[in-house]
Order: C-alpha cells, then structure tokens, then sequence
C-alpha cells in the first residue's frame, strides 16, 4: 500500500510492475493458501505445508524487491529477481502437490 500512495503522490507509477506483483504473489496468493490450510487443517500440518510456506515466504519477498530495484534500473540484479521467480513457481508447486489428496477426492 505504501508504494501505491508513493506512486499516486509523486505521479510517477513506474513500479507499476512491482505493485502489482506485491498485491497478487503476495497478498492474493497468500490469502487462498491460507483459505485452503484453513479448511483442510491436515494438509495445513503436514511438514510439505511448513516447507511451502518457507520457500514461497522468502522467494516472494526477495521477488517484489528485487523487482523494484531491477526496475530502477539495476539491471545487474536481474539474475537474483529469476531466480526468485523459480523459487516462487517452486513453492506454488509444492502448494500444488501438498493439496493433490484434496484435488483427487474432489
């Protein structure tokens, strides 16, 4: 939020691309992996939920950061920001096979 009220302040919206990621890698994706944990509670204790939300926690944080500097201009740390974009594809990979038992039944 804070970097949308810098952008609409200053009238500069060119981390339009990392607000964006912020909102749906972050708070989006957070919000149905936390929806799903809540109604499955035993796919939620499983130490392949405890290993999701590590990898996709950290991969999502260094992602939007990375991104925003990429985006100033730091063209040299675009290596760090895809390697966070494959560390997040991993932990929504985890997500996918931690809540497969729950797909299958469906």
């Amino acid at each position: 939020m804070c970097l949308g009220i810098y952008m609409a302040a200053s009238h500069d919206h060119g981390q339009m691309p990392t607000h964006a990621h912020i909102m749906v890698a972050g708070w989006l994706m957070s919000s149905v992996f936390a929806f799903f944990y809540h109604l499955f509670p035993e796919i939620g204790a499983r130490p392949l939920a405890r290993a999701h939300f590590w990898v996709q926690g950290v991969s999502g944080v260094v992602l939007v950061v990375s991104l925003f500097f990429l985006l100033q201009g730091n063209e040299a740390i675009e290596p760090v920001t895809a390697l966070a974009s494959v560390g997040f594809l991993v932990g929504m990979l985890i997500f996918v096979w931690n809540a497969m038992p729950v797909l299958k039944a469906a």
